[in-house]
C-alpha cells in the first residue's frame, strides 16, 4: 500500500503573466481589488481601481516589466519556480511541493487541487513573506481558506508564521552582501514594501496600535510582535549585527507607497535626499522584505532609486540580490517545513 504523502504549498505574491498591457492590467486589477491591500469599501476600490488606477497606470507599469523582463519571463516566478524544485529535492519522496501566486499563475486554487487529487496527509501553506502584513500574508491566508472550505475531507494543517528572524535567511542576506565589500560604501540601507499607517492599528485587537508607543523600532515584545514595522526593523538589526555594523552605518526605510493617504515612515526617497545632502555618495541597499527578486527591487531601487540619489547628488545605489536560490534559503524553507 503506497504511503500518503505531506503537501507544502509555496505562495508568494504573483506577476502578470507578461509584459504586455492586457496582462498587466489583469494582474492590476486583481491585485489592487483585494479588500486586504486597498482597505476601503468595495465601491470605492472599484471606482478607484477600475475606473482610474489600471486605466492609467497599466501601460507605465508595463513598460517597467519589460525592462526586467527576461528569456524566462517573469523574474519574480523563474526564481519561485527554483525555490519550488530545490525544496522538492531537499525533503525526498515522502512530500509533494507546490507552488502558487496570490495574484495571476500558477495559481492557489489550481495548486490546491493538485494536493487535494494528491490525497496528501497533511498540508503546510508557506505565505512567502518574512515579515507579516494582513495585505500579504493575511490576504495569502484567507484565499487558502476561502478555497478549501467546500473540500469534503481534511488533511491536517498548519500555516507557517513570519520568519522575519529566520537565522539562515539573515545568513544568506548577509552573504549577498559581503560580495560587494561593505567598507567600499558609505551608508547601508534596508528598504522595506510600505504599508498604510492605518493597516499597522489594525494589528491591535484594541485598534490602538502605535509604533511610538510601543517601541516598535527598538525591540520585538508581546504588544508589537504582529507589527510589519516591529518585524521590520527587527530583521534589520539581525543582518546588521552578522555583518558588525553600527546602528549610524545604517537606515530603515520604506518604498512602495500609492496614494496620498500616509503610509509608513521615513519613505526611501527622502532619505535619499537627506544621505545625499549629508554627503554620501554610494548606497548599499537591502530588500528583506522580498524572498525572490521582482519589480519592486530590480526596476525600483536598481533604476529608480540609483537614479534619483544621482539627482540629488549621489554616485550609486547598489541593491544586495534577494535570497532567490541561495542554499541556506532553501535551508530555512526545508526547516520551517520539518519543524
Amino acid at each position: 500500500m503506497q504511503r500518503s504523502k505531506k503537501g507544502v504549498l509555496l505562495v508568494n505574491l504573483g506577476t502578470p503573466n507578461s509584459p504586455a498591457v492586457p496582462d498587466v492590467r489583469k494582474y492590476l486589477d486583481q491585485f489592487l481589488m483585494d479588500g486586504r491591500v486597498i482597505d476601503i469599501p468595495y465601491w470605492r476600490r472599484a471606482l478607484l481601481v477600475k475606473g482610474i488606477i489600471t486605466t492609467f497606470r497599466s501601460p507605465k507599469s508595463a513598460k517597467l516589466y519589460q525592462a526586467i523582463w527576461r528569456e524566462n519571463g517573469s523574474p519574480l516566478l523563474h526564481y519561485s519556480v527554483i525555490q519550488q524544485k530545490l525544496l522538492q529535492e531537499q525533503l525526498g519522496n515522502d512530500y509533494i511541493v507546490e507552488l502558487a501566486m496570490r495574484y495571476q499563475s500558477p495559481s492557489i486554487a489550481e495548486a490546491l487541487e493538485r494536493l487535494r487529487k494528491a490525497r496528501v496527509q497533511s498540508l503546510q501553506v508557506i505565505p512567502l513573506f518574512p515579515q507579516y502584513a494582513s495585505a500579504s500574508s493575511g490576504s495569502v491566508v484567507e484565499m487558502v481558506m476561502q478555497l478549501m472550505q467546500s473540500w469534503h475531507t481534511f488533511p491536517k494543517i498548519s500555516i507557517a508564521g513570519p520568519f522575519y528572524d529566520n537565522e539562515h535567511m539573515i545568513a544568506a542576506f548577509a552573504e549577498n552582501a559581503a560580495q560587494y565589500h561593505i567598507e567600499n560604501f558609505d551608508h547601508l540601507l534596508f528598504s522595506y514594501h510600505g504599508l498604510p499607517v492605518r493597516q499597522l492599528v489594525e494589528v491591535d485587537p484594541d485598534g490602538h496600535h502605535n509604533c511610538e508607543q510601543a517601541g516598535c523600532r527598538l525591540a520585538i515584545h508581546e504588544h508589537n510582535q504582529f507589527c510589519y514595522v516591529a518585524q521590520c526593523y527587527a530583521t534589520t538589526r539581525l543582518i546588521a549585527e552578522k555583518l558588525g555594523l553600527q546602528p549610524e552605518n545604517y537606515t530603515v526605510c520604506f518604498q512602495s507607497r500609492l496614494g496620498k493617504t500616509p503610509w509608513v515612515k521615513p519613505y526611501t526617497s527622502d532619505v535619499l535626499k537627506i544621505l545625499a545632502d549629508q554627503g554620501k555618495k554610494k548606497l548599499l541597499t537591502f530588500c528583506p522584505a522580498f524572498v525572490a527578486d521582482c519589480l519592486e527591487t530590480l526596476y525600483e531601487v536598481s533604476v529608480e532609486y540609483h537614479e534619483l540619489f544621482r539627482t540629488f547628488g549621489g554616485e550609486q545605489v547598489q541593491l544586495v540580490e534577494s535570497l532567490n536560490d541561495h542554499p541556506l534559503w532553501i535551508t530555512a524553507l526545508k526547516e520551517m517545513v520539518l519543524e
